[in-house]
């Protein structure tokens, strides 16, 4: 059943949260989306994205310096292993407020649900056209290995799919199966809760559009040495 919470009432063990943050203005972040880079670690060229880490600091979002992203096969079997690297959020966008509100509020349940002051954005457009589906998640049924995950929805154009789902685990029915739209925010404790993305198919001759900001808490950083 879908469950609702506000921070307070919110059980990191049993609860997920699915919102809808009305005060966004959506069509500031699409802008931003219309900038991103090939995403080369993928063969097929229908994935773009950017990546940045930041710290909260006096109820101020701070940026941290640039560094790279590593997940073990345990967690990516498409690409576990592999240290990556993307360009990092466009400044212009980081210091909207709009985009600060969404690190905000993840903020307010990293509080309740982990020891880290460390927030990973990574900012996704996935493309779909008449002869490519786009995967949201190419690598299935997984968990991302951090504390706290949060996919914000901000934008779907001209697709059909990409439904997003959470899985007690990898041979049970979903405990959530929902398509979010935009403004729509998802919030769950990734140790508790396995997740997927259905693929997008255009509904027209056109590309079709699926851009989300994926929320981690903390970030996912190559072992040390």
């Amino acid at each position: 059943m879908q469950k609702s919470f506000t921070q307070k009432k919110f059980n990191c063990i049993t609860d997920y949260a699915l919102e809808t943050i009305n005060s966004v203005n959506l069509d500031k972040l699409v802008y931003f989306f219309n900038n991103l880079s090939s995403d080369s670690y993928l063969k097929e060229k229908y994935r773009f994205r950017r990546l940045s880490r930041f710290q909260i600091v006096n109820d101020r979002i701070v940026k941290l310096p640039h560094n790279y992203l590593f997940q073990s096969k345990e967690y990516n079997p498409i690409l576990g292993d592999v240290i990556r690297e993307y360009p990092e959020i466009e400044d212009e966008l980081i210091q909207l407020k709009d985009f600060q509100t969404i690190i905000g509020e993840f903020y307010e349940f990293c509080k309740l649900c982990s020891s880290h002051n460390e927030i990973a954005v990574h900012q996704i457009r996935t493309t779909t056209s008449a002869e490519q589906i786009g995967q949201p998640a190419p690598e299935g049924i997984h968990r991302d290995g951090v504390d706290l995950v949060g996919i914000f929805c901000v934008n779907r154009d001209q697709i059909e799919g990409g439904t997003t789902s959470l899985y007690k685990s990898k041979n049970d029915t979903p405990v959530l199966s929902k398509i979010l739209n935009p403004g729509e925010f998802l919030i769950f404790n990734d140790n508790q809760f396995f997740h997927y993305t259905s693929p997008i198919m255009s509904m027209t001759s056109q590309q079709g559009i699926r851009d989300v900001f994926v929320l981690t808490c903390p970030g996912l950083l190559p072992p040390a040495g």
